[in-house]
């Protein structure tokens, strides 16, 4: 196989034994968005205008924070994020608040009578878009973002491998599938970059692939809670005693579960 600087992760992935080839790699990927939020990312201007739009979700805060790596470094990524994010939500207030003051001094049935009129509150207005600005920040994250726009490339990196390159097929094939998160980012990528025909010979390889190995990790979960069967208490455990935790990672995707 030609190696190119894009396909190395992938193929290493493909080499090792593992659940998910693409959970290798997003992992990868989340530790060095990680060293590098904490790190260079902090002296690059545009950067830092991502971090303080999108800040980080609860998963991400956590692992920066446990790193003990900067705490001055994270200190001042969150306080240029707050900044921010007070000043976005005093400009919303500020628009309706002579309207919300208003309101609140008004009784209950002049407040039923507005109601039933059916005209929008300046109350109600103010709170649908500071709910739908709280719901946009809830749902960034700049570390998801780069995670994620490097996995996009990741999914079409193994699609063109698959069809051209024969030993990374074989490689594919004997693979023990995907985790259901990258399961459904396969689909979608197939979906999105090849044609129909192609996509319909890449699933006719991914699905069955994808049944075998679920069945797999399903039976040595049971084979796990039937060990605990005081009749088989010196019977074999064959494969099962890390079926718990790499059962949740194949129905997950990364976890950070204690082993």
């Amino acid at each position: 196989m030609k190696e190119r600087i894009y396909t190395i992760p992938i193929t290493e992935a493909f080499e090792q034994d593992s659940e998910c080839p693409l959970c290798i790699c997003e992992k990868k990927l989340e530790n060095d968005a990680l060293e590098y939020t904490l790190g260079p990312s902090m002296m690059e201007p545009d950067s830092r205008i991502e971090t303080n739009k999108k800040g980080f979700c609860v998963h991400h805060f956590t692992k920066l924070y446990n790193m003990q790596q900067s705490r001055l470094g994270l200190g001042l990524i969150i306080e240029t994020h707050l900044a921010e994010q007070e000043a976005i939500i005093e400009k919303i207030y500020r628009k309706h608040s002579d309207l919300i003051e208003r309101e609140s001094e008004k009784g209950m049935l002049e407040t039923a009578v507005g109601r039933l009129s059916g005209k929008v509150s300046g109350t109600a207005r103010f709170s649908e878009e500071m709910i739908s600005q709280l719901d946009a920040l809830e749902k960034s994250c700049a570390i998801c973002s780069r995670i994620g726009n490097n996995m996009d490339r990741f999914v079409g990196t193994i699609l063109y491998l698959f069809f051209k390159e024969r030993d990374f097929r074989r490689k594919f094939e004997s693979s023990k599938g995907f985790c259901l998160k990258h399961m459904k980012a396969l689909i979608q990528g197939s979906k999105k970059e090849l044609g129909q025909g192609k996509q319909a010979e890449f699933l006719k390889t991914l699905l069955p692939l994808q049944i075998q190995h679920l069945k797999r990790v399903q039976e040595e979960v049971n084979h796990f809670t039937e060990m605990f069967d005081y009749r088989k208490q010196s019977g074999d455990w064959k494969n099962s005693r890390d079926a718990v935790p790499r059962s949740i990672e194949k129905i997950c995707g990364p976890c950070d579960l204690q082993r």
